[in-house]
């Protein structure tokens, strides 16, 4: 019997993410059919929403959409969200009202739900990612933190199999999302196929060496601004937790439980992962040796920065510039 999967359209989808899965899904059953001309087709694939009809998008495109039976299905897989800025992002959440009831319903019938980039927060906004781990786009990590403390965030890993929920990362991401749903059906040979067909390399495992702070959202608010223009200024000097503190004007206490709460890390984890971003940036932009970066980045022990590296960016600083240094440099 086939995988049924529905794909939930809702008003404030990304087309791509409603179509790229129905191109793979139908790729991958086209190609099931050369390998194997007499069986039947792996996969089911259908639009559906909180209520049947027409669902029109902001971009002009429309989609036919049945309405949404949990028992007709064995995954839904949530489109993610097309968004201006982070409040427009938040005011959507909130409009999305009967596609939260049907998560609930979907989520209490036992259906598997899988979503990509952002409509994991839909998901957190419908209270099913509480005490659970999850990721989305890495860029919206600050804000889950603040919205969803409750959740278990993991935003540099590329795709999470919770068991009944999967969620996976930015855009691309969703692909190996969707491979791994052929794999279920069609097994590991008809995936790794598919994977090749669309130039999908699966052996990304991370989304983190694609993390860039520069373009992260960010909390605004007075202290940690406050805070993260003192770091960047002084990310080549030692730099201590008391020192910052007193130029926030607070204690280490407060200083210490408002980064957990903004950044999900201590001050000084936070200073580290700063420091790696700087050396992203040079070996990116510059000819520098990686000793050189190192000193400009606050760092004597070369060992230990190229050990902090691996571990923020899952690739050595070699690999980082041999993939993703600037064309003519």
């Amino acid at each position: 019997m086939a995988l049924r999967i529905g794909i939930l359209v809702h008003e404030s989808a990304m087309p791509s993410t409603v179509t790229a899965p129905l191109d793979t899904l139908r790729t991958a059953n086209k190609l099931a059919h050369v390998l194997n001309p007499g069986a039947p087709p792996p996969l089911s694939a259908r639009l559906v929403a909180a209520r049947a009809g027409t669902v029109r998008l902001a971009q002009g495109v429309s989609f036919e959409a049945e309405l949404a039976r949990p028992d007709e299905l064995d995954v839904l897989l949530v489109s993610a969200i097309d968004y201006n800025n982070v409040g427009d992002l938040c005011r959507r959440l909130d409009n999305l009202v009967a596609e939260r009831v049907l998560l609930r319903r979907c989520a209490e019938a036992g259906l598997r739900i899988a979503t990509t980039c952002n409509a994991m927060l839909l998901l957190a906004e419908a209270g099913l990612l509480d005490g659970r781990r999850a990721t989305t786009s890495w860029w919206l990590a600050n804000l889950v933190r603040e919205r969803y403390p409750a959740v278990e965030l993991a935003v540099e890993e590329m795709l999470i199999d919770d068991g009944d929920i999967i969620t996976a990362g930015a855009s691309t991401a969703a692909y190996e999302l969707v491979l791994q749903m052929v794999e279920w059906a069609g097994g590991k040979g008809l995936a790794h196929n598919v994977s090749r067909l669309m130039l999908v390399d699966r052996e990304r495992q991370s989304q983190a060496p694609y993390i860039s702070m520069a373009l992260a959202q960010r909390p605004r608010q007075g202290l940690s601004e406050r805070a993260e223009k003192w770091l960047q200024k002084r990310l080549h000097e030692t730099i201590s937790v008391r020192d910052l503190a007193d130029h926030c004007r607070v204690s280490e206490r407060t200083l210490l439980r408002r980064f957990h709460e903004d950044f999900g890390a201590t001050p000084l984890e936070y200073v580290q992962k700063l420091r790696v971003e700087r050396a992203k940036a040079l070996l990116e932009t510059t000819h520098l040796s990686f000793e050189e970066i190192v000193g400009r980045c606050g760092y004597q022990d070369v060992s230990s920065f190229r050990r902090l590296f691996k571990q923020v960016v899952s690739m050595t600083p070699n690999d980082y510039r041999g993939r993703y240094r600037l064309r003519g440099r």
